[in-house]
């Protein structure tokens, strides 16, 4: 006997992951170097996704069958599209093993517990999860270990779920990186309404209103897109499935905060209108305190130029 201590046992002994876009393919590869997986197997029902993943190497087993993929997990995360999410659901249920954790990514989780549960046979934990975490990229070679780092990831179990599963998928998303917090599916679903889904729709919205603009030609636009328009244009270059199916499954969030935000801007209209100096720039002082607390808690950078590279 050498007296070395034992490596620890994985958290889990196999991880199956269900769809290798961004999400999917970064927790395939942070699990490459990380005690929290005996084994990953990726599964994705498209041939060409598989085989790429199959050559970048990020996986100890890949496969198009859902069904396979799932058989002996101890931990299930699908990584697809929101609105595909009750048929992933439905073709692995029934060869889910009992004790397993079955949770996603996606970035609505009402409508996840809705599409899953009801799939999801006695003695298995579903949790949802959304890591909020991503880029404007997608596909198995937009990953990367490190999108998780210093991100939260919200868990959002539904009624009666027990309590150990809970904190074993909190202390694996701990381990890729992340904090974690708890909350209910409604509760979340507002909350990333009013900071990720309506601000995505607004970035949709202006970007579509510049190339409509007869005034204005598309070279024009792109000649001269200063920092906030080419800042919105980096948001509306996300994945266009994705986004419809969030805004599609949020809907009543999303239009509650829609009309909270018209009549905002109604109000600042006025402002502009009248020449009510004092309140823009009470509003731009609020606002930007917001900004300074953002970049306190690590969540963005104050780099100049936001940390990107002019080269």
């Amino acid at each position: 006997m050498t007296g070395e201590p034992r490596p620890e046992p994985p958290l889990f002994g196999k991880v199956a992951l269900i769809g290798m876009g961004l999400i999917g393919s970064s927790i395939a590869r942070a699990l490459r170097t990380l005690p929290l997986a005996g084994s990953v197997v990726a599964a994705d029902r498209s041939e060409a996704v598989i085989a790429r993943v199959r050559e970048l190497v990020i996986a100890d087993e890949t496969t198009t069958d859902l069904a396979a993929a799932v058989r002996g997990a101890d931990l299930v995360i699908a990584c697809v599209p929101v609105g595909a999410m009750g048929a992933v659901a439905e073709a692995i249920g029934p060869h889910l093993k009992p004790g397993a954790i079955v949770s996603d990514v996606g970035s609505t989780k009402g409508s996840i517990v809705a599409q899953m549960a009801p799939h999801m046979p006695a003695g298995v934990h579903l949790i949802p999860a959304h890591p909020v975490a991503g880029t404007e990229h997608s596909g198995p070679d937009s990953g990367f270990p490190e999108l998780f780092h210093g991100r939260w990831c919200i868990l959002t179990p539904v009624p009666d779920t027990d309590p150990d599963a809970v904190e074993r998928l909190a202390a694996f998303w701990q381990g890729l990186g992340s904090k974690t917090e708890v909350m209910a599916p409604d509760h979340h679903d507002l909350v990333l309404a009013i900071t990720s889904h309506v601000p995505h729709l607004i970035a949709y919205n202006i970007v579509g209103t510049a190339s409509d603009l007869e005034t204005v030609t598309e070279s024009e636009v792109i000649k001269f897109s200063a920092g906030g328009f080419r800042d919105f244009t980096r948001i509306a270059a996300s994945d266009p499935t994705m986004w419809r199916d969030v805004f599609l499954h949020n809907k009543e969030a999303v239009l509650e905060v829609l009309g909270r935000f018209t009549e905002d801007l109604i109000a600042l209209q006025r402002n502009i209108r009248w020449g009510q100096g004092d309140q823009l720039f009470d509003l731009f002082t609020r606002t930007r305190a917001i900004r300074r607390s953002i970049i306190d808690q690590r969540q963005d950078t104050a780099d100049p130029d936001f940390g990107r590279n002019r080269k």
